[in-house]
């Protein structure tokens, strides 16, 4: 026993010491104390630790699917539009125009003063008036396609293609009612645009508007689709069109609007006037319409359309509550003499709900739907007719032969 004391006594010291040495060892390195096992499944150091996360399945013994978890992953870059501008930017030229205008002249006085003058202004002049705007290569045979507003009543057209080169343009076709008109040059290995869909654009897509604005070159502006199927702007009989907030300027008309691909989904055609204090309004005709228009044109040199000879009206929304009319009824304003609808005993005054059985939207959504009928089919209008707004209308159904379409027969079915 007393040896085993005297051990202790000896021994004390020395495993004090040690602890110390421990304790100390534990202050400066407490990393040591965590347990460091072997690589799980030998995941090599340093590759991205594999989170598993659950997805839906009907399987419930499905395996989870995994992802994997880069370290210190940066968020997204910056988007560019380069790729597209490559793209759809080559089939983009600029339009100029000539056209002789005959102006008053009197005593080499401005033309200003005409007003003042009457019929005493009875001296004319004739000078130049040149134009400019922009237009989009539809196909590899030189078809460009523009706003009929950009050549109308022009003794010259040419054409300048982002390359330099330049050429005479020939006038294929136009068509009004759309505001759209195609020419033709001859040249050689012309870029051709990719066409799109517009009926696939959604508000909020962004699009990219080419063009020529201000005779300062080929220009790009970027915005988004502000909304689909805007009408009653006045601008075209047939009115479809895609609102943008792109930057439309003086010259752009006729330019493409493409998507984010390159695709063209759009012809720009119009602005709202800035001098009424709105701004990022502008508007473009939708592709799927100016496909149809430009085949017609290049197949048969116009555009064949239906025709009865009435001029509509949109009731308003309160009108049409207020007398018991359908929501997008329209009124009928007028009717040409000799017409189709003249002889089916169609009149001014009558209210037409339905078209061939189904509601219609509007006096636009009239005109379209028998523009798209061929001369010879018939159409069917339910009518409800009697004095305007007075008394209880009686309602009855007409079939008229359509005709086609004539030229001066703007603003009208």
């Amino acid at each position: 026993m007393k040896v085993l004391l005297r051990w202790i006594k000896w021994a004390s010291p020395w495993v004090a010491l040690g602890l110390a040495l421990a304790l100390a060892v534990v202050a400066l390195r407490p990393e040591l104390l965590q347990h460091r096992p072997a690589a799980e499944g030998g995941r090599p150091a340093g590759e991205p630790l594999a989170v598993t996360v659950p997805t839906p399945a009907t399987d419930q013994a499905a395996a989870p699917a995994s992802v994997q978890i880069e370290p210190n992953t940066v968020p997204g870059s910056l988007v560019s539009y380069v790729d597209a501008v490559e793209n759809s930017a080559p089939a983009v030229v600029n339009v100029y125009t000539e056209r002789v205008v005959r102006v008053p002249s009197v005593r080499n006085l401005p033309p200003e003063l005409a007003p003042f003058f009457g019929d005493m202004w009875n001296s004319y002049r004739e000078r130049v008036e040149r134009s400019l705007g922009s237009g989009v290569i539809y196909d590899r045979a030189g078809h460009v396609v523009t706003n009929y507003h950009v050549i109308a009543g022009a003794t010259q057209i040419s054409v300048q293609l982002r390359d330099g080169r330049e050429a005479a343009a020939e006038l294929v076709g136009s068509d009004r009612d759309t505001d759209l008109a195609v020419l033709q040059v001859r040249l050689s290995k012309l870029p051709g645009i990719r066409l799109g869909r517009s009926d696939r654009l959604q508000v909020g897509e962004p699009v990219l508007a080419i063009g020529n604005p201000m005779g300062l070159g080929q220009t790009v502006t970027q915005g988004i689709v502000s909304a689909t199927g805007r009408g009653r702007l006045g601008v075209s009989t047939f009115e479809n069109f895609i609102q943008t907030d792109a930057a439309i300027n003086f010259g752009n008309s006729g330019g493409a609007l493409v998507n984010a691909s390159g695709e063209l989904v759009g012809i720009n055609t119009a602005i709202i006037a800035r001098n009424a204090g709105i701004e990022g309004i502008g508007f473009a005709i939708p592709v799927d319409l100016v496909r149809g228009v430009v085949d017609a044109i290049v197949r048969q040199g116009r555009v064949v359309r239906g025709w009865i000879g009435i001029r509509p009206q949109s009731l308003k929304a309160e009108e049409s509550r207020q007398f018991g009319f359908p929501q997008g009824s329209v009124i009928v304003t007028a009717v040409y003499r000799g017409a189709p609808a003249v002889t089916e005993g169609v009149r001014p005054g009558d209210v037409i709900t339905q078209v061939n059985g189904q509601a219609i939207n509007g006096a636009e959504d009239l005109l379209a739907r028998i523009a798209g009928l061929a001369p010879g089919d018939s159409v069917r209008l339910t009518v409800r007719r009697g004095p305007p707004f007075e008394g209880q209308p009686r309602e009855h159904t007409v079939q008229i032969k359509v005709i086609e379409r004539p030229a001066q027969a703007a603003a009208s079915s």
